[in-house]
């Protein structure tokens, strides 16, 4: 009842033609069908854009070992707790890999992992702790793949950096998430809320080191291709102009 009295009120107030709306994937896009937005003039821009100069692509690490990498907010809603049960798995079946939490918990929101969990998570050796950091870029650089296996996204900003840095990612199959890789070229998507399904997942790129690496040279060519702050810039700033003409 409530989808269906806000979905009334933004027909009313918003189904014009001088209005305009960008969205960054399709499933929020459904907005308009449910609003019936029929006069307004729809945009799609894939995320908020990436300076592809601070996180260059440089080659993947030599070591043998794979080095999987989470860098988010340390809530549940990024997936945190499959991705620690999916670290251990992968562990007990034997492979050569290195999980890594990379971001902080949030002690206000409610979803947070706690410092304790983090602790005995790290005292259990199934996954390696990295705070936040500035520097994503040279944290990036040490990873194979990127992994967010979140519950939902606008537009995973952890996804973008990532093509940048040209490390193929592992992610949800869900809004935002499933629109920010190519499945099978940049990265393999997972169902959401499964750690049974996200290490298998993992696993085909942690045997195929070639695999890894050829995705994440074709992350790095679709970022360059779709994630260029300039040109998400220079998108917005057409939108504006365009819909400031429609007023006139």
């Amino acid at each position: 009842m409530l989808r269906r009295l806000i979905n009334r009120f933004m027909n009313l107030g918003l189904n014009r033609r001088d209005a305009s709306f960008i969205f960054q994937n399709r499933d929020d896009a459904r907005m308009v069908q449910f609003a019936r937005l029929d006069k307004a003039t729809i945009y799609m821009i894939g995320g908020s854009g990436v300076d592809l100069g601070a996180i260059p692509m440089h080659p993947h690490p030599a070591d043998s070992t794979t080095i999987v990498g989470l860098p988010a907010r340390l809530l549940r809603d990024k997936g945190v707790y499959e991705f620690v049960e999916a670290a251990t798995q992968i562990r007990d079946r034997g492979h050569n890999a290195r999980f890594i939490l990379i971001g902080d918990p949030d002690p206000i929101n409610p979803t947070s992992v706690t410092p304790a969990e983090l602790d005995a998570w790290v005292a259990d050796g199934a996954i390696e702790w990295r705070p936040y950091t500035r520097d994503i870029a040279s944290m990036l650089a040490a990873l194979h793949i990127v992994a967010l296996p979140s519950y939902r996204e606008g537009f995973p900003k952890t996804i973008i950096d990532a093509s940048a840095a040209g490390r193929a990612s592992v992610t949800s199959d869900v809004p935002g998430c499933r629109d920010a890789i190519i499945d099978g070229v940049t990265g393999l998507l997972s169902p959401a809320k499964d750690a049974a399904a996200l290490a298998n997942t993992l696993e085909r790129l942690i045997l195929d080191r070639d695999r890894c690496v050829a995705m994440g040279k074709a992350a790095r060519q679709h970022a360059e291709a779709f994630f260029d702050i300039r040109d998400v810039t220079m998108r917005h700033l057409e939108i504006y102009r365009e819909t400031e003409n429609r007023r006139r």
